[in-house]
């Protein structure tokens, strides 16, 4: 498992498209999944500890960003034959386990994470109304243990001044994660 960082936001980049099945067993696009104000793109998966320490969080944040206009998307790219964790029979489990309010999407191709230049689990793509990269960034402090309880809530705060202003935050925090399982071709 390779620790990675992701990269310094890219302030205005677009959202690339996407058509992926998600865990409903629907074909879900990038059209619909934003929200009003913008759209939360997360690129996770079941196995990673980084991913798993903060998995309560990821559902709380994403509950309470919708009253804020902001929609979320999950993507699942690691290639599962390598990480059975990572099936999509896994990736439904999870997902009706702990109730998901968002599409969780397989990206089996691999093509999504790499138009995104997604590079670790979790990694979170924050976006406006007129899908302009906004934020590149952590959650919160967490690693491979959850934070403590009153830890600034990065990616909330950020996201909220995105529904308000457009913008995000000029001052970001890298998230971290594992690597994400690359195909081997």
């Amino acid at each position: 498992m390779a620790l990675l960082e992701t990269p310094v936001c890219d302030f205005g980049k677009p959202a690339p498209d996407f058509d992926l099945l998600g865990v409903d067993g629907k074909r879900w696009t990038l059209a619909q999944c934003v929200g009003e104000k913008g759209l939360l793109v997360m690129f996770i998966c079941q196995h990673c500890p980084y991913v798993r320490a903060i998995h309560e969080r990821i559902i709380r944040d994403t509950r309470e960003l919708k009253a804020f206009g902001i929609n979320s998307v999950a993507i699942m790219s690691n290639d599962p034959s390598d990480y059975p964790d990572d099936s999509y029979e896994n990736m439904q489990r999870i997902a009706k386990q702990f109730d998901y309010s968002f599409p969780y999407l397989f990206d089996e191709t691999q093509e999504v994470a790499k138009a995104y230049g997604a590079v670790c689990t979790p990694d979170f793509f924050g976006y406006n109304a007129d899908l302009k990269l906004q934020y590149r960034g952590r959650l919160d402090a967490s690693r491979k243990e959850t934070a403590p309880a009153d830890t600034i809530r990065d990616l909330f705060e950020a996201m909220k001044q995105i529904s308000a202003t457009g913008n995000g935050p000029a001052e970001q925090k890298v998230s971290i994660g594992c690597s994400i399982k690359w195909r081997q071709n």
